[in-house]
């Protein structure tokens, strides 16, 4: 995916254009609000049968979900799901908070576009008493497809300006298993 503020190119009207554009940052914004709802029923409805996930890179190496021999990467909305609920609402439940801000969204084709946006997350949880936390600030770069007439994300990767978190943050982490 190219990193680019260029206007939409497609053949869609200024209006289709915005429209599109409304629709991608409503599912983006309804995936942050079921992924901190912990509403894992409707989290793959959100993303395409073929989404590719690349944002784990700022978990320790071998906590990071993968798909083959490749960690930090998930394929598959029921992959990604599983990888998603099993970190936010595992054994160790955390209480999190994400913001994406400031969408930059290029409509590729009529079903076709790519985004970025800058995000921050907060994320806590109970260590025995000890509340741990984790706070960071980056970018999400997604890619969108229109499906049966609905905007999906299809392609998802988080890049860390900057994290803050206590000692004991990812202490509640263990091995991660292959998700193919």
């Amino acid at each position: 995916m190219t990193e680019t503020t260029d206007r939409p190119t497609s053949d869609l009207s200024a209006a289709e254009q915005l429209l599109a554009i409304h629709e991608i940052q409503q599912v983006f914004s309804a995936r942050l609000r079921v992924m901190d709802t912990k509403q894992w029923e409707l989290y793959p409805t959100l993303h395409t049968e073929d989404v590719v996930s690349e944002t784990w890179g700022g978990l320790p190496s071998d906590k990071q979900p993968r798909t083959g021999e490749q960690p930090g990467r998930v394929v598959g909305r029921e992959a990604l799901t599983r990888a998603i609920s099993n970190f936010l609402d595992g054994p160790v439940s955390i209480t999190s908070a994400h913001h994406g801000h400031c969408p930059e969204i290029v409509l590729e084709s009529a079903t076709t576009a790519r985004g970025i946006w800058a995000m921050e997350d907060e994320l806590w949880w109970d260590n025995d008493g000890v509340e741990e936390s984790l706070h960071g600030w980056g970018h999400y770069h997604e890619e969108y497809r229109k499906v049966d007439g609905v905007w999906l994300i299809s392609y998802r990767k988080l890049t860390r300006l900057r994290e803050v978190h206590t000692p004991g943050f990812f202490s509640f982490l263990k091995r991660t298993p292959e998700l193919s």
